[in-house]
């Protein structure tokens, strides 16, 4: 997680600069909540409506609580609220070695992210397992997540992450969905052309007004067949280690973020 250079946090230039200076100076306790995949529910029913949310089939705080009774026979999703990467598909839960996932979500309850990565936002959440309504499309798969990139309020590109049981293929967009030729992350593979969601407009109303509480925020989505779904606010990519490609990029991105730029308390 090195770029083999001294950061500079007096005068940040690039991308990644600047979400590291935004991990240390840019600190509010909504920022708590909105990071948390549980307490952000009622946060986002208030403003948007609970159309928008994935269905919550279970909820606990003790890793005992994932054995049959509670393990909805429909897909579903186990996860954490207070971290990153902590998921398990269920699609069949009699296939599923309770045993084993009661031993992985004992672990995940006692991991606390921000030792990871130092992002001060999930220090202090709560921890608890959600199991969630699975999303799928009419053909079985897992929808496309459209994760908007806001910089001072304005949508600057898509990141798109395709196909993620298949090929797993990553696309970026611009605000007005033409392609853009680069990689930030791990998944360079960019997939065949693909058009904006039915329901990109619906993202791009409720993004932007999250994104005025933000210098920099990235707002995920689902759209399953039409059909939006909130995914989860991210207040800095990759934690600021991730790489562009080409390098370029990062210089490019970080002179359009403006860190002085006001922002408003609330959604309004």
């Amino acid at each position: 997680m090195s770029f083999g250079k001294k950061l500079n946090l007096q005068a940040p230039k690039t991308m990644n600069e600047k979400i590291q200076w935004l991990k240390l100076y840019d600190r509010k306790d909504i920022y708590t909540t909105l990071v948390d995949k549980y307490a952000v529910r009622e946060w986002l029913a208030k403003r948007f409506g609970e159309e928008y949310l994935i269905p919550l089939l279970f909820t606990t705080t003790d890793y005992r609580d994932i054995k049959p009774e509670n393990i909805p026979d429909v897909p579903c999703i186990i996860k954490t609220n207070h971290s990153s990467g902590t998921n398990f598909i269920c699609k069949d839960k009699n296939s599923v070695d309770l045993a084993k996932l009661r031993r992985k979500c004992k672990r995940w309850l006692k991991s606390n992210f921000y030792y990871h990565v130092q992002e001060w936002q999930y220090k202090n959440i709560p921890p608890r397992i959600i199991v969630e309504k699975l999303l799928l499309t009419h053909e079985g798969k897992l929808p496309n997540d459209y994760k908007l990139e806001f910089f001072n309020g304005r949508l600057e590109f898509v990141y798109c992450s395709i196909d993620r049981e298949g090929d797993n293929f990553r696309n970026i967009y611009s605000a007005d969905w033409k392609p853009l030729n680069f990689a930030w992350g791990g998944h360079p593979n960019r997939g065949p052309e693909i058009e904006p969601p039915a329901s990109f407009p619906k993202m791009l109303e409720i993004g932007s007004k999250i994104a005025k509480m933000f210098r920099y925020v990235r707002v995920d989505f689902y759209d399953v067949d039409g059909k939006l779904y909130y995914g989860e606010i991210t207040l800095h990519h990759g934690s600021g280690y991730d790489h562009f490609s080409p390098d370029s990029w990062d210089l490019y991105w970080g002179e359009k973020l403006d860190l002085n730029a006001p922002v408003e308390d609330d959604v309004q």
